[in-house]
């Protein structure tokens, strides 16, 4: 409401979007894509909703009007048609009347069928007038400032990513240049992305373990989000090893997941030497722990993109550590260990026990071995045989031999390989040699 005791204080306008329901607010989108025989629905990142926020709010500044839908043009083709939410409008009194300062509204995150942790979220933007020419971006409550290099940003800088910062620039300067010549247009925006979630949501991503502290990245190339990406998932070991690289580690260390994480911190002590490291630079414990899940990198099923992003990236070596129910399928020749493209576990054990296996005793070892579900019953099998040690060895060889061979010759690897309750099974030579490198740099 606007009043006397109002004036010459900032006001909101009390002209909103109305309350709507969150499916309501999804954004209404036929892309699809298939996956293992279903259709899913696409969504969009969070880049299109900070440039569709942002887009609705300025247009809202020189307009004086409530927006309650924007369009715009995504990288990757498709138009979002985005709901507008929470609309408000910030004026201010003055000699020659009410000017508005600024304008701020929401779009909900919708992530499509994928299972995204910041589908639901509120992507707010905040568009005020500048005196400086051009546009400018940062980042609010809930959006992560960086502070490691090696990111997509510097350090310091919101986490905002280059691409959805091009996606607001582009959006939003449209709206400035159709409405310069209007009476009282500014030189300039200033565009401010917030997510009142975002802090929360940030402690369940890698954001942490990357640098980024204080919430969310704003992120996306396309603008479109794909159920079940895999290209999500490779972006993020990407980032992993940038923010290695820019550290000035020479060997990445890789492991599947969080059993390859556990052994290494549990049996290499990279936790505490970590620990010890750090504590003698900063003396902060939280800081401790943060280094130590960062010296490995998590790599999922993607071996194979891994090596080969690593020697892109202008890494020396790669170790990757792992359960053998996983690095078998490495030694078998699978870049992807994921089910979908095959177990062939069995088969690959087999036929490197065979080639240290007598004659007479290699049909007997290769049904024993063929029948196991597991793989640490197949090793039993092998240490009755009195081959566990052999294959195991030979299981080491052909994992490097693989690493270097995807790298394009490019790699140094090595191996570490751990079967039930994180008993090491084997190493490569050089392997302990490299994860001293990384822990004392």
């Amino acid at each position: 409401m606007r009043n006397a005791e109002n004036e010459g204080n900032p006001v909101r306008d009390v002209r909103k979007t109305g309350e709507m329901t969150e499916q309501a607010a999804f954004a209404d989108t036929t892309e699809y894509v298939e996956k293992d025989g279903k259709r899913l629905r696409c969504g969009f990142t969070t880049g299109s909703c900070a440039a569709a926020t942002a887009t609705a709010a300025a247009q809202m500044l020189m307009t004086g009007e409530i927006v309650e839908m924007v369009q715009i043009q995504t990288p990757g083709g498709p138009v979002y048609n985005a709901q507008i939410l929470d609309a408000e409008i910030l004026e201010k009194a003055g000699p020659s009347g009410r000017t508005r300062t600024s304008c701020r509204c929401a779009v909900l995150k919708d992530g499509g069928d994928d299972p995204d942790i910041t589908t639901g979220t509120r992507i707010v933007a905040e568009v005020s007038r500048s005196d400086e020419p051009g546009i400018t971006i940062d980042g609010g409550a809930g959006v992560g400032r960086v502070t490691r290099p090696g990111l997509d940003q510097p350090v310091g800088h919101a986490a905002i990513n280059r691409v959805p910062r091009q996606m607001i620039a582009e959006n939003v300067v449209k709206i400035l240049h159709e409405w310069q010549n209007m009476r009282n247009a500014p030189k300039g925006l200033h565009v401010v992305i917030s997510a009142p979630d975002g802090e929360a949501i940030a402690e369940k991503t890698f954001n942490p373990k990357l640098g980024i502290v204080g919430g969310i990245s704003i992120l996306g190339t396309t603008g479109i989000v794909e159920p079940m990406s895999d290209r999500a998932i490779v972006e993020t070991i990407r980032a992993q090893m940038r923010v290695q690289k820019a550290q000035g580690r020479r060997y990445v260390i890789a492991a599947p997941g969080n059993y390859g994480l556990a052994f290494l911190q549990e049996q290499y002590g990279l936790e505490r030497n970590g620990q010890e490291r750090i504590n003698q630079e900063q003396n902060g414990q939280e800081n401790a722990r943060e280094a130590a899940e960062t010296t490995v990198v998590q790599i999922s099923n993607f071996v194979g993109e891994a090596v080969e992003m690593a020697a892109d990236l202008g890494f020396e070596g790669f170790l990757l550590a792992g359960h053998i129910g996983k690095l078998v399928k490495v030694a078998g020749g699978a870049p992807n260990t994921h089910s979908k493209y095959g177990d062939r576990r069995m088969e690959t054990l087999w036929e490197m026990a065979a080639v240290f296996c007598p004659e007479e005793d290699r049909e007997s070892l290769r049904k024993e071995i063929l029948e196991c579900v597991m793989t640490d019953a197949a090793l039993e099998v092998l240490d009755s045989h009195g081959l566990k040690e052999k294959t195991a060895q030979e299981m080491a060889r052909r994992i490097c031999a693989n690493l270097v061979q995807w790298s394009g010759g490019r790699l140094r690897a090595e191996t570490i390989v751990f079967s039930h309750q994180n008993r090491e099974l084997v190493r490569s030579q050089g392997a302990e040699e490299m994860i001293r490198a990384c822990i004392e740099r």
